[in-house]
This record gives C-alpha cells, structure tokens and sequence, in this order.
C-alpha cells in the first residue's frame, strides 16, 4: 500500500476516533491525536509485514501483545477492537490488491481481543 492511501485510512481513523470520543482531545490534546496517527501507522506496518509474510500470526500476535500493553496501562481492549474495526472500514474506500487480506487478519486480530476480554485473562 502507498503512503497516499495509508495516509488516507490513518485520516479517516483518527478523525472519526476524535469526532466520536471529542473527550480524548480535552484529555490528551494534540500530542494524543498525533500519537493515535503513529498507532496507527503502526498498525498498518504490521498489517503490511503479516501480509507480505503471508503470515496473518504475525498481526494477531502483535494485537494481543499491544493489548496488554495498553491494557496494563488503563485501556480497555474496546478501543483497540474499535481502532481495528475503523481501519477494516477506511479500508472500504480504497483499492489496494492487500485489502481482503488486511481485513481478514483484522477480523482474526478482533475475534482474539474479544475472546481474550471475555475471559478476562492476562495471558498473550
């Protein structure tokens, strides 16, 4: 995928985290806006790395270790699902050869945080 696009899905995810939950720009400012575009990024670096790998592990391994992390740090695992599903549906406006594997490793990555917040459990 090319910056152009990327850039396009990060926009359209971060504007609509910001216009859905305005509280996190009282709360974290600006810095917390760029930083949800830099996740961002680096969720879609992850994606790109799982598809060229052929290895969808390599993205839901990476869902589960940052939800712990953010998790352990006072987040819920809703706002990750939640980032994810935003990604799968930016992802509907664009045309890149990737984008059923994004959206598959995307929903694998969902159903593993969702199991994982039903269990309650603080394994990886």
């Amino acid at each position: 995928m090319n910056k152009q696009i990327s850039d396009k899905i990060i926009m359209q995810v971060v504007e609509g985290i910001y216009e859905q939950y305005p509280e996190l720009l009282e709360k974290y400012g600006e810095t917390g806006k760029r930083k949800c575009r830099e996740d961002n990024e680096h969720h879609l670096k992850h994606l790109a790395t799982a598809y060229e790998a052929q290895m969808p592990k390599i993205f839901t391994d990476y869902a589960v270790w940052l939800n712990n992390v953010l998790t352990s740090r006072g987040m819920k695992s809703e706002h990750l699902i939640d980032n994810f599903e935003r990604i799968e549906k930016a992802l509907e406006d664009v045309e890149v050869p990737e984008k059923d594997s994004y959206c598959h490793y995307l929903k694998e990555a969902n159903d593993l945080l969702s199991n994982h917040q039903l269990k309650g459990s603080g394994q990886s």
